[in-house]
């Protein structure tokens, strides 16, 4: 199995489950999010008290 295939195969799962995928990438986003709020948020309360 080349890189080609792999990639079809991975893409051809995606589209079957559409709602798994996009619930998938919203929690990893949501997840971003809230990892860079936390670190904003501690620094900019590091800079208020410093």
């Amino acid at each position: 199995m080349n890189i080609l295939e792999a990639f079809r195969i991975a893409v051809g799962s995606l589209l079957l489950n559409r709602l798994r995928a996009i619930l998938t990438v919203l929690g990893v986003v949501i997840g971003v999010a809230a990892v860079i709020s936390i670190m904003s948020l501690g620094r900019g309360v590091q800079q208020y008290v410093a």
